[in-house]
């Protein structure tokens, strides 16, 4: 017997996304009706590949660097933590673009410097040749600078979930003989990630979308490849269409798994 409340009804459903929908079945439809649309998917769709990796690897990076910048944060130690606020609040003041034009343009070539220097011996013995900028290609160039710099909003968000967890369960912990480490890893952490996943998920969606500015270093992504495509045939309008249509259907399905993750631990949390 089905509960009150259980049946579906449209009246929920939310109307933005029945509007946006609505557009992306007429784009599919025209797609899949007019020549020169399914030219434009098929050459704007070769970097859909390289837009989800260069996301996916920044995101899994920025989460492990983001999680040691916020345990950094919360630390007792001073040094250690004014040196983590210190990066939080620079990487957080500047633009995405100039992070990502200076770790192309200023931190490969240092980089490189900084392995020539710990592997001079090896340099020296003929075993491996000096390391130039060059040899960091834009897209490891591009990954890291979204690293770096969203790895300073996790840190943050990781710092707010630490101290979401009742101080009571911590001094507790620590009259059960539990160091610490011990506490941090076994008490705090499982229900700070657990507090924060809904905003760990948003910063995800978040790097999407800000994916399309490695497009500047050259990198073949979809918004780099979309340009190309514009610029060659003044297919503008028709081109940026295709490109807008790829990242909606990521960010939206996304943003649709984010809400319902959210309500799944409001859910979890109430019984």
């Amino acid at each position: 017997m089905k509960k009150p409340g259980s049946r579906f009804s449209f009246a929920a459903v939310p109307w933005w996304l029945v509007l946006l929908g609505g557009f992306g079945a007429l784009a599919l439809s025209a797609a899949l009706g007019t020549e020169s649309y399914r030219v434009i998917f098929g050459a704007v769709g070769r970097g859909l590949g390289v837009t989800v990796m260069v996301a996916i690897v920044a995101y899994a990076f920025s989460l492990l660097l983001g999680l040691l910048l916020g345990l950094a944060r919360v630390s007792r130690i001073r040094p250690l933590r004014e040196a983590a606020t210190f990066y939080i609040e620079v990487m957080r003041g500047l633009p995405m673009l100039v992070i990502l034009y200076y770790i192309a343009f200023v931190g490969a070539p240092a980089l490189a410097g900084i392995l020539n220097t710990l592997l001079a011996p090896l340099i020296r013995a003929g075993v491996m040749e000096a390391l130039q900028g060059r040899d960091f290609g834009f897209a490891t160039r591009a990954v890291l600078a979204l690293t770096l710099g969203y790895a300073a909003f996790i840190a943050e968000i990781f710092r707010a979930g630490i101290e979401s967890v009742d101080r009571g369960q911590v001094e507790a912990a620590h009259a059960l003989g539990l160091s610490g480490p011990q506490t941090m890893l076994r008490i705090v952490l499982p229900q700070a990630i657990r507090n924060v996943l809904p905003a760990l998920a948003n910063e995800f969606v978040a790097i999407i979308k800000d994916s399309a500015l490695v497009s500047v270093l050259g990198v073949q992504d979809i918004t780099q490849l979309g340009k190309v495509y514009a610029a060659s045939t003044f297919m503008f309008f028709e081109t940026y269409n295709v490109v807008a249509f790829f990242y909606l259907c990521m960010t939206v399905s996304l943003s649709m798994l984010v809400r319902s993750l959210e309500r799944h631990l409001k859910q979890g949390a109430t019984r």
